[in-house]
């Protein structure tokens, strides 16, 4: 689990397409701790494993689905990435809960400067737009951020200088692609409404009682 807090940022290092995707990221500045095979670290909010490191370099095995559902599949050496560890067990969440199962990728469609701070207009498929809400949680490329507005079509998201200065965000462009996660407690949120109004449907279909039979009749 992560927090959408990037800890750094840094470099695709090296790109492999042999069997399958693989990449080496080499982050700005060394980690304090020292990797542990195994351990999970998110690059630009997707959750890989570290199959292998040297030094502050680790490199990472991408899936094939992960490749279809990010920005991951077309990255190319020397882009820069943001950089976060997995949260250790009584850390402290600073963000919101960060899965790194990115839901699909968005489109920045304007960058609208707003005096020190900027606002990030971004587009984003049907699944995305349905879980995301007006003062709720997105990640964006990994950074825990809380949407502003938000339609059918798309979002909008402030960031303020230092979330500009510390991740990759401050250089984004029209056009660019971002990953975008939504909020875990929004889908299950959704998925629970989408449910109950399919058990409601099916009750009425079938004649029994229903919310607002319930309702009309003092019930609820």
């Amino acid at each position: 689990m992560f927090t959408g807090m990037i800890e750094k940022t840094g470099r695709i290092a090296r790109v492999s397409r042999g069997r399958g995707l693989s990449i080496e990221v080499r982050p700005d500045t060394p980690w304090p701790e020292p990797y542990s095979p195994g351990e999970s670290i998110a690059v630009n909010g997707v959750c890989l494993t570290v199959s292998r490191f040297s030094g502050s370099v680790f490199a990472a095995d991408v899936l094939a689905e992960t490749e279809k559902k990010s920005t991951l599949g077309s990255i190319l050496p020397g882009a820069r990435v943001n950089l976060e560890r997995a949260l250790p067990a009584g850390g402290r969440l600073g963000g919101h809960i960060v899965q790194g199962h990115v839901d699909g990728t968005g489109t920045v469609k304007a960058v609208v400067p707003r005096g020190r701070d900027f606002a990030l207009e971004i587009s984003c498929g049907p699944a995305v737009a349905a879980a995301t809400v007006e003062k709720g949680s997105i990640a964006v490329d990994g950074v825990s951020l809380t949407v502003c507005a938000a339609g059918a079509g798309g979002f909008r998201v402030e960031i303020t200088p230092s979330t500009a200065a510390n991740t990759i965000l401050g250089s984004l462009r029209p056009g660019d692609r971002v990953n975008l996660e939504s909020d875990v407690l929004g889908r299950y949120a959704r998925r629970a409404a989408e449910s109950a109004q399919a058990e409601a449907e099916g009750a009425e279909r079938a004649g029994g009682l229903t919310f607002e039979m319930l309702a009309e009749n003092g019930f609820a």
